[in-house]
């Protein structure tokens, strides 16, 4: 885990894994007065500014400018990080500019660092420790790059993977005419290396593949085998048209039997028509069909109508699904669906394959 989550601590420099050091860069290059004192860069960066309005373009930046020899820029890949943290304070209440300078292949010189594009952001401090994280991935290049060097606005991709200085900076919105303190810790490039994670996951994906195949077909079996199990469980309670009711001596209760086994594909079988054709009452009916097996009238035509729609799932190969819900007396295919997964556990067509595998497992 620590090969894929990259933490990279600038501060303090002694001990960073990134050489660099100081820089100071103000407005008087242009005529202007502002200054930034540092106070210290090597265990924090912590520097006084004071911002004049007599430059066009005031501002004042205390940069990091990675490598140690002045002479020749150092330009070090931060493409691995995507952010970056740390905390801050002022003592005057102030918005802040972050830029990094990173080489642009079609336009930068390598020691012309006017070149270099510049994306940036901003960020508030005030006189209480503040945490911030920068998204590095969502900087945006100042206008003025693009109109200096003739690029098009619409490219606004950058990389970093050739970076050679980052800044802390004033902004428009900084204070005039007065000494600012800032103090900025725990400086920390953050970053995600996925090749060790796709490697953990390719391992990953391959155990629990292996795994999950050997778990589909074990719990495929044992579907298969609770389906014939509760099937054959079934048989018994269905009376098909072939069964004898004279076992049943009483009349009406093989007068009730027998019109089920009879009539229960009939799609409008209801308790008032049973009622009318064998002349027994709804409550005897249901009274004899609850003590004889367990269920009321539409229970056991239900019972009656899945199990022998199981069984012609089961024996036709071109079984249409459509087509067995009507015949057991079903108007409805969705209504047909819903109530087979209720008894089986699965749809009927998810049973027609379950039963097909098995009955052909090398097709």
């Amino acid at each position: 885990m620590d090969n894929t989550f990259l933490r990279v601590s600038l501060l303090p420099v002694t001990k960073s894994d990134l050489a660099w050091r100081t820089e100071k860069n103000t407005d008087t290059s242009q005529g202007g007065l502002s200054t930034l004192t540092i106070v210290d860069d090597r265990f924090s960066l912590n520097y006084n500014i004071t911002l004049s309005r007599k430059a066009q373009y005031p501002y004042a930046a205390f940069t990091l400018v990675f490598g140690e020899d002045q002479n020749n820029p150092n330009l070090v890949d931060l493409s691995r990080f995507n952010s970056m943290s740390f905390s801050v304070k002022c003592s005057v209440a102030n918005t802040l500019s972050f830029s990094m300078l990173t080489f642009d292949e079609k336009v930068s010189s390598v020691n012309d660092f006017l070149s270099y594009r510049a994306p940036s952001t901003f960020f508030s401090c005030s006189e209480d420790w503040e945490y911030v994280e920068l998204d590095l991935t969502r900087l945006e290049t100042p206008q003025w790059w693009f109109t200096m060097f003739d690029v098009e606005l619409s490219r606004k991709a950058y990389k970093l993977d050739k970076v050679s200085k980052i800044s802390f900076g004033s902004s428009s919105q900084s204070p005039f005419d007065v000494e600012s303190n800032v103090q900025l810790s725990e400086i920390t490039l953050v970053g995600r290396n996925w090749f060790y994670m796709y490697v953990l996951g390719g391992f990953l994906l391959l155990t629990w593949g292996g795994y999950a195949f050997w778990f589909f077909n074990q719990h495929t079996q044992a579907l298969v085998d609770d389906l014939r199990n509760k099937f054959q469980r079934d048989r018994p309670l269905v009376a098909y048209q072939q069964l004898s009711v004279e076992t049943h001596k009483d009349k009406d209760r093989s007068a009730i039997l027998h019109f089920m086994a009879t009539q229960y594909a009939n799609a409008d079988l209801s308790l008032d028509t049973m009622t009318s054709a064998i002349g027994v009452s709804r409550t005897k009916i249901n009274d004899i069909l609850k003590s004889e097996l367990g269920f009321t009238f539409t229970g056991y035509l239900n019972k009656l109508r899945l199990t022998e729609a199981a069984r012609l799932l089961k024996q036709s190969e071109d079984a249409n699904i459509a087509e067995i819900a009507y015949s057991v007396g079903y108007k409805n295919v969705s209504y047909f669906n819903k109530l087979f997964k209720e008894e089986y556990g699965c749809p009927p067509k998810a049973f027609k394959i379950l039963y097909e595998k098995t009955s052909h497992p090398n097709s």
